[in-house]
Parts: C-alpha cells; structure tokens; sequence
C-alpha cells in the first residue's frame, strides 16, 4: 500500500496543471531534436521507397495485401522472388538505394560495379556485421560467418584456415575422403532406383550426408552413416531452421527481440532448433576435451583445444581462444561447410535434367577425358571446360546466397555520391551481379558456352563471384568448389538423370532461406556403364 500511494504522489505530481506543460515543452523539444538529428544522419542517403511507421519497408510485407493495395503497394507479381524484387527496385532507385527495417537502415547494393566497388575497394569498412537480432540472440556474435570484423575475427579465421588446410583443405590430399562418401551415394542410389523404380528419388538427404561428412571428418574427427537418425534430424533441423529465420514471423524478432523467447508458434520452435543443435554439438566437444590427446590430433577441435592449452599456459586469459568462442565456430562450419555445397550441387542436377542435352554432352566429355571406370580427379578438371562451364553456369543463376550474408558499415562512408552512416546495414545484391546486363548477354538465359572462348577454353570472369568477393568471402571457397566438382562429375558419370515420367519439373525460383535452395525434386536414374557396375565402387 505503501508503493501504491507513492506512486499515486508521484502521477499527481506530473501531471498536476502546473507541471503539465513544462512537461509536455520537454517531450516537443526532445521529439524535435530527435527528429533534427535523425535528418542529419540520414541527409544524403541513397534514395528508396518511403518506410512504414515502426516496421519500415520491410514491414510493409506484413500488412495485409488489401492494405498495401489502398496505397498503390501490393506487387504486381505475387509469385516474385525477393531477389528479383530487390533486382526491380534498382531500376526505380539506382544501383545504390535504402531501405528501412523498423529505424535500422539498409542500403542495397546492385550490379558488378558497385558490389566489387563496395568490397574491394573500401573492403575495410564495408567488412563489419550488423547486429540482427534473431542471429545475434543465437551467436553472441561469435564464430566466423557472423561475427564483426575486427581483431577477435582475424585472428579465429586465420586459425581455422591454416588448421583446415593442414587437415586437406584445397588439397589433393582430400580427395579419397570426399570420394569415401560419393561411394556410398552411388550405391544407394543404384539400390533405390532399383527399388523405386519410375517412382523417382529424392536426392537431397544422400548428397547433404556426404557432402557434411567431408567437414565433419576435418572438423569433428568423425563420419556419420546416411541412415544415423539423429544426424539426420540435425541435418533437416539446420535447413529448417535458417528458413524459419527469413520465411516466417519470426522475421519480427529483429524489430522487437523479446518475441524470441514467446512460448508458442515458430518462436518456440525456433528455440527448440536451436537447444538441439547445441545440445548435438556440445557433447561432441565434451567428448574431444576427454580424450584429447596432444601426440595424435585428430582435427580441428583437438587443435583449438592445444590453442586454449597453450593461451592458458601463457597466462593470456584474453587471448581470444576459449571453449565457448570453438562452439559457435564449429556450428559456423557445421552449417556452412553443409547446406551451401548440398544446394549448389543439388542445382547442378537440376539442371541437367532439364537440360538433357547438356546432360549429354558434360557425359560425353567425362567419358572421352576420364572414362567410365576411372575415378574422377581434381587433375582432370583443367580437361573437362564444358564441364566446368556448365557448373559455373548453375551457380551464375542461382547464387546459393544470393543476398551474400548482410555487411555493416564500421565508419561513415561517402560513397559513389552519398553519404553511408556508420552502423548502416548493407546488402551485396549477388543474384543482380550474376544477372546484370552490362556483363552478361542474355543473363536470364542457361548458357553454359558463356564461360567458354572460341576455342572452347574455360573463361575466369571478375563478375562471377558465387563465394563473395573481399575480406569477407567465403573461407571454404576450395572445399565447396572441389566436393561441387567431384560430385558432380562422379554422379554424372556413373548415371543417366531425368524427371519421373509426366511429372513437372519443380518452380525454378527455389526456395529462399539464408541460401537459396531448390523446390524438393525426385528423379529416375539408370546406371550407365552396364551390368558389371564396377566403377560404382
């Protein structure tokens, strides 16, 4: 009761007539020069389309369509991507434009020019990460793929680059572990089309197995079986969990972060995809820290685990290295070293079902450079141009993140005429440089000859960047692009693909999560060199 009169003291105090208006002159005055001050931080921004209260531009998606359509809003094309509507966006606004999340500015970056402009030369401030509340709540900001760029980052990537290279990464040396799981796939895949016949099968879990296997085996020390239960929840958790993170309410997070923890809908079950993934990895490391054996390390986890030995031996407590910093890193592997591969290679086929005649003459040129019982090699690679072409022609269309992951300006910038403020949110729009005009004829079009000179040698192109380009591209570039070779070829040598008979082929658009993924697809195989099957294995 006590409380309860003081607070009512209080209110009759405030809002007495005589206290009222140097009340109500304060908050006029503070609104003012709030407003004044946000006008001249956002006084020579890239131009945009004009932002909702509270949401932004962004939330502008989230009112009901009959609403955006009283204000002119709703899109001619419901079925628009969101890559091709920020691609549109550009054509109205310039190559350089804004956008709103709630108060958080965003600007896009479109076209060759401008992206390469942006990274390259003005890599040190264009490199940082924003603070996006749904990442952050379940990152702490550490690790490698979200963490801001600064000496803390430097210092994890280049540790994890080195140890990754010396367990095999861009090397020759890793090729039998990447070939250990495409036998596997191939026998699997031999079985159930036996099985299943013109019913079709899906490709995904068996390629998405393999292709986490190869750095589970650098990163972890282990392998796991295509028919492992729980891996294989991990696997779909993990792809589950980036789209509930793009494609659902729990966008909403990152305007107000207290809806992460609602007990209810895809918040709870964004915790629970979380809590498992933690829970799947912590004991993995658990289990490295009690067996760690200083003469016989195994992989990365045992050699982070000597770095925190070491940094403690020296008394260095802010060292940098510690238990908790190798989690999220290993969840950043984890993830990356798995999903992107598994689409890009998925894509591949794809493809090649749609395009039976490429199909054909990629098989024809396996055939006359490597064989049909001979194991693919990365050594055969400078061989097979139209090969190579024809992949690099998949990840041209369709840029596994196409968005890239989001930059942030660390200091306030000016930049081709305006003025980008410091903390800005930036958008490196890789699907428009891999669609621009003023590089690629014809860029909506499924061209694999682009890559190729008129004497049919592979063409390298500045404006081709599938992995980003900057302080910030992707660290397991040569990891993705061998398993992505390798795969490719050994699955496109060994069988014949094509959709199941009278059934359409899936919305090209793909699916939009962190990385841009492939509708679900089946096909129908046949093995293509005869009964004995030799090359199988």
């Amino acid at each position: 009761m006590v409380s309860l009169s003081w607070l009512g003291q209080l209110s009759s105090l405030v809002l007495s007539p005589s206290n009222t208006v140097p009340l109500l002159v304060f908050v006029v005055v503070y609104l003012f020069l709030y407003y004044q001050k946000q006008r001249e931080k956002y006084r020579n921004i890239p131009p945009g389309p004009k932002p909702w209260p509270i949401f932004g531009n962004v939330g502008g998606f989230l009112v009901p369509s009959f609403v955006r359509r009283r204000f002119g809003e709703a899109p001619k094309n419901p079925n628009m991507s969101v890559m091709d509507a920020l691609t549109l966006q550009a054509k109205v606004y310039g190559n350089v434009y804004s956008l709103f999340v709630g108060n958080q500015l965003l600007v896009v970056l479109n076209g060759y020019e401008v992206v390469k402009d942006a990274l390259s030369n003005h890599a040190d401030v264009f490199s940082d990460r924003p603070d996006i509340p749904v990442i952050s709540i379940m990152t702490k900001r550490k690790g490698i793929v979200f963490a801001p760029y600064g000496p803390v980052w430097k210092q994890q990537r280049r540790f994890c680059h080195a140890t990754l290279r010396s367990f095999g990464l861009g090397k020759l040396s890793l090729e039998p572990c990447i070939h250990q799981g495409l036998a596997t796939i191939k026998a699997e895949l031999l079985r159930l089309s036996g099985e299943r016949g013109q019913g079709g099968v899906d490709l995904t879990p068996l390629i998405s197995n393999a292709v986490s296997n190869v750095i589970c085996s650098m990163v972890l020390g282990q392998r796991f079986h295509h028919e492992d239960r729980e891996f294989r929840t991990l696997l779909d958790l993990m792809v589950h969990g980036l789209e509930i993170c793009v494609n659902s309410a729990a966008v909403l997070i990152n305007v107000f972060p207290w809806l992460y923890y609602l007990p209810f809908g895809v918040f709870k079950e964004l915790r629970r995809v979380e809590r498992d993934i933690t829970v799947f990895l912590k004991r993995i490391i658990a289990n490295h820290r009690e067996t760690l054996n200083p003469d016989n390390l195994r992989d990365l986890t045992d050699m982070y685990f000597m770095k925190i030995l070491a940094q403690q031996a020296a008394e260095e407590p802010e060292g940098g290295f510690t238990e908790d910093y190798l989690f999220y890193i290993i969840g950043d592997l984890f993830i990356a070293g798995t999903d992107t591969t598994t689409n890009s290679v998925l894509w591949v086929l794809l493809y090649m079902v749609l395009h039976p005649d490429v199909q054909d003459k990629v098989q024809a040129e396996i055939d006359q450079v490597v064989g049909r019982h001979q194991v693919p090699s990365m050594t055969d690679k400078g061989h097979l141009p139209f090969t190579e072409a024809t992949i690099m022609e998949v990840q041209r269309l369709t840029v596994v993140v196409p968005m890239a992951i989001p930059h942030m300006v660390s200091d306030t910038r000016e930049f081709r005429g305006y003025t980008i403020p410091k903390g800005t949110v930036v958008i490196p729009n890789l699907w428009s440089v891999h669609r621009d005009p003023t590089v690629w004829e014809d860029p909506d079009t499924f061209n694999p000859a682009r890559f190729l000179d008129d004497k049919g040698k592979l063409l390298r192109k500045d404006c081709f960047m599938p992995f980003g380009i900057g302080h910030r591209v992707c660290m397991g570039e040569q990891l993705a692009k061998m398993e992505l070779f390798l795969t490719v070829t050994s699955l496109l040598q060994a069988f014949k693909f094509r959709l199941p008979e009278g059934k359409p082929p899936p919305p090209m658009q793909g699916r939009f999560g962190l990385t841009l993924a492939p509708h679900p697809y089946t096909v129908c195989l046949s093995p293509r060199s005869g009964p004995s099957q030799t090359h199988l294995m």
